[in-house]
């Protein structure tokens, strides 16, 4: 592998993590949104990462020996499946007949888990990142 292959490599990482962090920080902003632009709840958003080569680990290993590997990148961001959170509110102007307004399902706890993951992932791609940066200017001091 090149230098500058690990590079992109890296590169790839922090732009799919800084997206993880940025959709985690709308889930966690529009926790309590019970109306959005569509007049419903406001759902999680997940993002899907895949593999540029979308191939098996072996594969994949077999290719970054042979400088084909091409990092990761988001291929989507999707709507959480589950179900919205109903609350007795009958007060609230979102209570439906019986009094309980469909919250959000987003639970903050479980995203601030996925931030601090998506955080030590993206540190995790600035030190290999350094790393290769170093080797780099090693390299060029050997050609003095």
């Amino acid at each position: 592998m090149d230098f500058l292959s690990s590079f992109n490599i890296s590169g790839s990482g922090l732009t799919a993590q800084k997206t993880r962090m940025d959709i985690i920080a709308q889930n966690i902003a529009n926790s309590q949104a019970t109306r959005t632009e569509s007049g419903e709840p406001y759902k999680r958003k997940m993002v899907v990462l895949k593999s540029m080569e979308g191939t098996d680990f072996k594969t994949a290993l077999g290719k970054a020996a042979d400088n084909q590997s091409k990092g990761v990148k988001v291929e989507q961001i999707i709507e959480d499946p589950t179900p919205l959170v109903p609350v007795y509110n009958p007060n609230h102007p979102d209570a439906n007949e019986e009094g309980y307004v469909m919250m959000p399902n987003v639970n903050t706890t479980q995203e601030m888990v996925d931030m601090m993951s998506a955080s030590r992932a993206y540190e995790a791609n600035v030190t290999a990142f350094n790393a290769v940066k170093s080797m780099a200017l090693k390299a060029l001091e050997i050609g003095r």
